[in-house]
């Protein structure tokens, strides 16, 4: 027998038992997962975790809650009949409205004081407001246009700022000319633009 051959009778039984002990090995962590995977299908809560839940539209969601909720199903209806019931409903609902004002009125007459009575109406319309201005424009019959002058600080920059604004006035007489400072005051509507009537002439124009 040669070297050659000798060597590969001695290997032969090393290998054999290396393939063995591999096989055993393989198998051994593969009966293991099968095992494993039988226990976690037959277990119906881990099934049920690993399922995804089921997408359903808002419609079918309602459909499903009531279905669980169980009771006796609505007869089915016509549109005159909804609609009569939807009045029906509404009216209800302006009724309580009407009886809670109401409730609400008498309970603030009986408060009295700032919460309860109201104010008493006022029997005059306040004090008119009045102007001092310089008088632009005297060409139209009975009225004068008037230019009043406003200087404020501005709040921010502490500048002087000058503007002015024109009004029609009412002079019954004609007796106002242009460059008169004059005093106005707020009166009812007389015309389209005027609001305002000559009060007293304080200075002629020179």
């Amino acid at each position: 027998m040669t070297f050659e051959e000798n060597n590969q009778n001695e290997d032969t039984p090393e290998t054999d038992d290396a393939v063995a002990a591999e096989a055993a090995a393989e198998e051994s962590p593969a009966s293991v997962d099968a095992t494993a995977g039988s226990d976690v299908v037959s277990d119906p809560e881990t099934t049920a975790a690993a399922e995804p839940e089921e997408l359903l539209s808002p419609k079918e969601r309602r459909t499903r809650a009531r279905t669980a909720r169980g009771g006796e199903a609505r007869p089915a209806r016509t549109i005159e009949e909804r609609t009569a019931e939807r009045l029906a409903k509404r009216k209800a609902n302006a009724d309580e409205r009407r009886r809670y004002r109401s409730r609400s009125r008498e309970k603030r007459r009986a408060g009295g004081g700032a919460q309860g009575t109201p104010p008493a109406e006022k029997t005059t319309t306040g004090s008119p407001r009045e102007r001092l201005g310089v008088v632009v424009s005297d060409k139209a019959d009975k009225t004068i246009t008037v230019r009043i002058d406003h200087a404020r600080q501005h709040r921010t920059y502490g500048k002087i700022v000058r503007t002015s604004n024109k009004l029609s006035a009412h002079d019954e007489r004609n007796e106002a000319n242009a460059g008169d400072t004059v005093r106005v005051i707020e009166s009812r509507p007389l015309s389209r633009s005027k609001r305002w009537r000559l009060v007293e002439i304080l200075e002629r124009a020179r």
